[in-house]
């Protein structure tokens, strides 16, 4: 496998790793804001980017049962979130390949 490389966003407001500041996401690209996380409130991206998925698991959330995998930050290794991997519930499909950063863990970027 060949190097990783980083993405860097440019955009008006960059939501980065609190520990090493690696761009993640465009505040634009927030689809909820409604989501809570380990850490408190948390939200939900269509796209992030600089990121490593680790191994599937399933876990019982408030919203129902999901498969999902921990994100972590590819520079620090910090865990930043999770993506949803399966929804068993119908009313909750839409979040399936969506990512959840939890603000406790993010900055912002200038």
């Amino acid at each position: 496998m060949g190097l990783m490389y980083n993405v860097y966003l440019n955009c008006a407001t960059i939501y980065g790793c609190k520990g090493c500041k690696t761009h993640l996401a465009d505040h634009d690209d927030i689809i909820s804001r409604n989501f809570r996380g380990q850490h408190g409130k948390a939200y939900l991206f269509n796209t992030v980017v600089n990121v490593d998925c680790g191994e599937p698991a399933e876990r019982n959330m408030t919203t129902g049962r999901h498969v999902v995998r921990d994100i972590l930050c590819r520079s620090c290794g910090q865990v930043v979130g999770w993506k949803y991997d399966k929804a068993y519930e119908s009313s909750e499909k839409y979040k399936e390949g969506k990512f959840i950063l939890e603000a406790e863990l993010l900055c912002t970027v200038s």
